[in-house]
C-alpha cells in the first residue's frame, strides 16, 4: 500500500501578497486531484504553518471552499472533506457525463494539431505510469486529471470548463478511488483503453465516438466506486448497488456550440 503524503508535505509555502487566493488555489488543486480524502479533518493552524502564512488567509480560503461545498463544517465546528452518499455521487456522475460530454464533443470539432499533440503526450504519460508493476498513485491521478482537462480546454468554452471544475472539486476526493486502491480496473488498464479510444476519436474529429469513449471512462470508474462500498449509505441504497444506466436521451451526442 502506497504511503499517503501528509497535507504539510503536499502544499507549497507562499510568498506572494494575494495569500487568500493562493491558499484557495492550493487547497482546491488538492481536492480536484484527489489528494485529500473524504472525511479527512483539516486544521487551519496546520495549513497555515505548512504554507508559512497566518491563519486569517487560510480561514478566508476555507470559507470559500465551504460555500462551494468542497469542504464542510461538522456540528461540533470541525472542518473536514465531505463524505459523499451514493445518490449524490450518481447525480454528479450524470451531470459530469453531460458537461464533460459536451466539452469532449466540441473539442473533437475544434482541436488543433498542437492541442492534440499535448493530449497525446498526456495520454502517453498516464499509460506509462499505469504500465509499471507498482504505479505511483499520485502520479497516475495527476496524469489522469491533466489528460481530461487538456481535452476539455480544447473546446475553448471557459464557462463550461468552470462548471466541470466545480464538479471535480466536489467529487475529486472520491473520484480516483480505483486509481489509488489498485483495483481490477487498474490491473486491466481499463482507463488507458478508454483514453486510447478518446484520442483516436479526437484525431479523426469524430465527436460521437469521442463522447462515447469519455462516457465509458466515467461510467466504468463510477460503477467500480459505487460497488466498492466507499460511499456513505445514507439514502437507502446498498453500497454494492451498481449505477443505473444513463437514459438514452442523455446518451445523445451533445451539440457543439456555434
Amino acid at each position: 500500500m502506497l504511503r499517503r503524503m501528509s497535507l504539510n508535505e503536499l502544499v507549497t509555502p507562499l510568498t506572494r501578497q494575494t495569500l487568500s487566493r493562493d491558499v484557495y488555489t492550493q487547497l482546491r488543486e488538492l481536492l480536484i486531484t484527489g489528494q485529500m480524502m473524504p472525511g479527512e479533518q483539516i486544521s487551519l493552524r496546520n495549513i497555515a504553518a505548512a504554507l508559512g502564512v497566518s491563519v486569517m488567509p487560510v480561514r478566508e480560503a476555507v470559507h470559500r471552499l465551504v460555500a462551494e461545498q468542497a469542504l464542510e463544517l461538522t456540528p461540533n465546528r470541525a472542518l473536514r472533506v465531505p463524505r459523499m452518499s451514493v445518490s449524490q455521487f450518481e447525480e454528479i456522475t450524470k451531470i459530469r457525463i453531460q458537461l464533460e460530454g459536451l466539452a469532449t464533443a466540441t473539442a473533437a470539432e475544434r482541436i488543433t494539431d498542437a492541442e492534440l499533440a499535448q493530449v497525446e503526450s498526456l495520454r502517453s504519460r498516464f499509460a506509462a505510469e499505469m504500465s509499471k508493476p507498482r504505479p505511483d498513485g499520485a502520479a497516475v491521478i495527476a496524469a489522469n486529471q491533466a489528460f481530461h482537462f487538456a481535452v476539455y480546454a480544447a473546446a475553448r468554452m471557459p464557462i463550461l470548463l468552470q462548471m466541470i471544475e466545480s464538479q471535480w472539486l466536489r467529487i475529486g476526493p472520491i473520484l480516483n478511488h480505483d486509481l489509488r486502491s489498485g483495483s481490477r480496473r487498474v490491473e486491466e488498464r481499463v482507463a488507458v483503453k478508454h483514453h486510447d479510444k478518446l484520442v483516436e476519436a479526437l484525431r479523426g474529429h469524430d465527436s460521437e465516438q469521442a463522447c462515447a469513449a469519455l462516457r465509458g471512462d466515467i461510467e466504468s470508474a463510477a460503477a467500480y466506486i459505487v460497488s466498492a462500498g466507499v460511499l456513505v449509505n445514507a439514502d437507502g441504497i446498498g453500497p454494492a448497488a451498481i449505477m443505473a444506466p444513463v437514459p438514452r436521451a442523455a446518451r445523445a451526442r451533445p451539440k457543439a456550440a456555434s
